[in-house]
């Protein structure tokens, strides 16, 4: 991943990540139906490579900040997700089963 700091009075800081490793990676954004449309609050369980990663979406921030409220998750050597469980805010669950890796995958609330 790429970061850019935006700095109080002085120029923003872009941190580039040039080093072009060979790891897999997958971006999970959420799109609730019943739900807020933002995803604020889904929670993602991913299992990949033997390892199981759990991440949720929040909302908020400090002032004048913003943070990309896509999920993103580091494979390491593996090219896809064994399992996605998504659980919704609203009480919904759904399960995705060997998604490859290195894409942005929009998920629909069922």
């Amino acid at each position: 991943m790429d970061f850019l700091i935006g700095n109080c009075n002085q120029a923003p800081t872009l941190l580039r990540n040039d080093g072009g490793n060979r790891n897999h990676w997958l971006k999970l954004k959420p799109v609730g139906r019943k739900s807020n449309r933002d995803g604020i609050g889904v929670k993602v369980k991913l299992t990949a490579g033997g390892k199981t990663l759990t991440k949720e979406v929040t909302g908020g921030g400090s002032y004048l900040s913003s943070s990309d409220r896509r999920l993103h998750f580091g494979l390491g050597g593996s090219d896809e997700a064994e399992r996605i469980e998504i659980y919704w805010p609203s009480g919904r669950a759904q399960v995705l089963e060997k998604i490859k890796a290195d894409r942005i995958l929009k998920i629909q609330e069922p």
